[in-house]
């Protein structure tokens, strides 16, 4: 999207761009036998964050990424600090685009799904975490989470 611009000190008019912010999002996956991986139903275990800021809900753990990060040490970097797990990332999931998709900004964002072990804990952006499963999720999911997380269901019930 282009938008003009008066220069400052010679007056020309100038076009200013404005491009959306990449993020990542990561599906973390716990392993079997975590203590607080309690078997609730169907499928993988699950971590989610209850977001601390706005906009409210619970939500994949995940953020920008920052100049000069790639996109997977930015997914391994936000799974420690909000969620303080260590996490080996096993596959992209996709990508989501929707402008839309967060209320704040025109945002990018790359899933990824990973695992970790660890002693889990929220903190950061993070009010309170929960280990969840495709029968457990709770409400409301923020941003575009509840799609991400029917692709990533679906595709595990299909690969599963």
């Amino acid at each position: 999207m282009k938008d003009y611009l008066v220069c400052p000190n010679c007056g020309k008019i100038v076009e200013k761009y404005r491009n959306p912010f990449p993020t990542v999002d990561i599906i973390i996956e716990m392993e079997p036998g975590h203590p607080v991986n309690e078997p609730r139903g169907s499928g993988p275990s699950i971590v989610l964050i209850q977001r601390k800021n706005p906009p409210p809900g619970w939500a994949l753990p995940g953020g920008f990424v920052d100049y000069g990060e790639s996109l997977e040490s930015a997914a391994r970097r936000e799974a420690l600090e909000e969620a303080s797990l260590e996490v080996e990332l096993l596959y992209q999931l996709g990508a989501y685009s929707d402008p839309s998709r967060d209320p704040r900004h025109h945002t990018i964002s790359v899933v990824f799904v990973g695992r970790a072990t660890g002693t889990l804990r929220a903190a950061d952006d993070a009010a309170d975490i929960g280990i969840f499963d495709r029968d457990s999720l709770p409400t409301p999911l923020a941003f575009d989470h509840h799609r991400i997380l029917r692709d990533y269901f679906e595709q595990w019930h299909l690969d599963g």
